[in-house]
């Protein structure tokens, strides 16, 4: 994992110009999962509040406007899901919890507001790699929901940066790949067998300051 992140902040580094300006900073934010499966699984699926924080770093482009940013952030998002028994029609609730390192690099265009302020929105791709367990129980022995151990995402968003130092930005980031599969017990066979993908994108409000 070391290594691809070394190697993605090495091809970033390597990409730019010479007289790019480099900021470093602290960021963090919320996120609000929206988990979405391709079979239903369940009754309900229902956001849950999560959290991201880690370093950053913003590199100006000599294109007025123009800058770049990635980070390396600790990422946690969860999901509850509604599963109804079959045999005794009881509802169970389960909480389906990811943490993650996610590393996003996006592109941005800012347009000033004089010297206090400015306006940007941003779009890139973002790299994600499991950090915690990869099985949760959904229903007892019956059904788990597995994430696999890396997934490709992508931003859209806006934010305002402040005094050149303080950063607030809004965006959505949507899952490109399946984050992980619901596996159901085959009790005839005693083998998990794959049932559903699901995605785990989620609408996100940060907050940055650049020393």
């Amino acid at each position: 994992m070391k290594k691809i992140l070394m190697l993605l902040f090495a091809a970033v580094a390597l990409s730019l110009p010479s007289q790019a300006q480099v900021k470093f900073g602290l960021k963090g934010g919320l996120n609000l999962t929206n988990l979405s499966l391709s079979e239903s699984i369940g009754n309900n699926l229902k956001s849950k509040e999560g959290f991201h924080i880690g370093p950053t770093v913003k590199i100006g482009l000599p294109v007025p406007g123009l800058s770049v940013d990635a980070s390396a952030l600790y990422d946690q998002r969860s999901a509850k899901v509604s599963v109804t028994r079959r045999v005794s029609g009881a509802e169970v609730e389960s909480t389906l919890k990811s943490q993650s390192l996610q590393v996003p690099i996006n592109i941005r265009y800012a347009v000033g507001l004089g010297s206090v302020a400015n306006l940007f929105a941003f779009a890139g791709p973002q790299f994600g790699f499991n950090l915690g367990d990869k099985n949760k129980k959904i229903l007892d022995d019956a059904a788990n929901w597995t994430l696999r151990s890396s997934n490709v995402s992508a931003n859209l968003g806006i934010g305002t940066t402040i005094l050149d130092h303080l950063q607030i930005t809004a965006n959505y980031n949507f899952a490109l790949g399946k984050t992980g599969e619901v596996e159901l017990w085959d009790a005839t066979k005693q083998t998990w067998n794959a049932f559903t993908d699901g995605k785990a994108s989620s609408w996100q409000i940060s907050a940055a300051y650049f020393f």
